[in-house]
């Protein structure tokens, strides 16, 4: 199983930078980077739940499972 995280596509369509989905969210600018170069190996509900209020999304618009 292999979850992708399309955060970086999120931030692109929104014209957000990392900096300030972090304020937003209320997390490290580097933890928003462990998430969006896919280095995470979890994710709270909480931090998912901020970041789509954050990107006016869709949790399927940030994480998407891909066959290996």
């Amino acid at each position: 199983m292999a979850i992708r995280v399309n955060l970086d596509v999120m931030l692109a369509k929104r014209k957000m930078s990392v900096g300030e989905l972090a304020e937003r969210v209320g997390i490290t600018p580097a933890n928003v980077s462990v998430l969006k170069n896919g280095r995470a190996k979890a994710i709270r509900f909480s931090t998912l739940d901020s970041i789509c209020e954050a990107l006016e999304c869709q949790p399927g618009d940030v994480l998407e499972w891909v066959e290996e």
